[in-house]
């Protein structure tokens, strides 16, 4: 079963989904509203590879990331490669890591990120509809909107730094092979990092 949203219906979040989404299947529709208070849909950005992001401040995997510049450096390399990335925050009110719209923009000028959009998702419809597990948790979406990736952002799950230099990077290498014309090498490699902190 996918997260579906008809085009038409005005929600501003998606409606729940009881499966994960499915790697080689077309991704479900979402709608959330981003930091600027400004809808966004996934279906927008159909023709261009989409990179989703499951995000969590307070994390020490996300931290590592973060305050190293590897996800900045990461969101743009993909972004040069003409990727949309949309980075998503499924922490419930009163949770590790939930973040007001103005929260999420002064994190967004702090750390220097680099998203297409910074998505708020506060009831966790859309990370439960993706099956999201940590922070962060990575999907690719092909440009003809299938999903080619799912989990971690590469091979070393730990939240020390020093291990970044030696990792693969299974995000970018996944979306540098769907611009090559290829076929994904690793389309599923396990997530790790913080649970994401939805509702009870």
């Amino acid at each position: 079963m996918r997260l579906l949203i008809p085009f038409t219906i005005a929600a501003m979040a998606a409606i729940p989904a009881s499966a994960d989404q499915v790697t080689g299947q077309p991704a479900g529709n979402f709608r959330l509203v981003d930091a600027n208070g400004q809808a966004v849909t996934l279906s927008q950005f159909r023709g261009k590879p989409v990179v989703l992001e499951w995000n969590n401040p307070g994390c020490p995997y996300v931290q590592k990331h973060h305050d190293s510049g590897n996800m900045q450096a990461t969101q743009a390399r993909a972004r040069s490669m003409g990727a949309v990335w949309l980075t998503i925050n499924s922490g419930a009110p009163g949770k590790q890591g939930h973040m007001s719209g103005a929260e999420a923009k002064a994190f967004v000028a702090r750390e220097k990120a680099q998203p297409t959009a910074y998505l708020l998702d506060p009831q966790g419809r859309v990370g439960k509809g993706y099956g999201a597990k940590t922070t962060p948790h990575m999907y690719l979406i092909d440009a003809s909107g299938k999903l080619v990736y799912q989990g971690g952002i590469d091979d070393k799950p730990t939240a020390d730094k020093a291990d970044i230099p030696g990792a693969r990077n299974h995000l970018l290498v996944a979306l540098t092979e769907v611009k090559a014309g290829k076929k994904v090498s690793v389309p599923e490699a396990r997530p790790y990092g913080c649970s994401v902190k939805y509702a009870d």
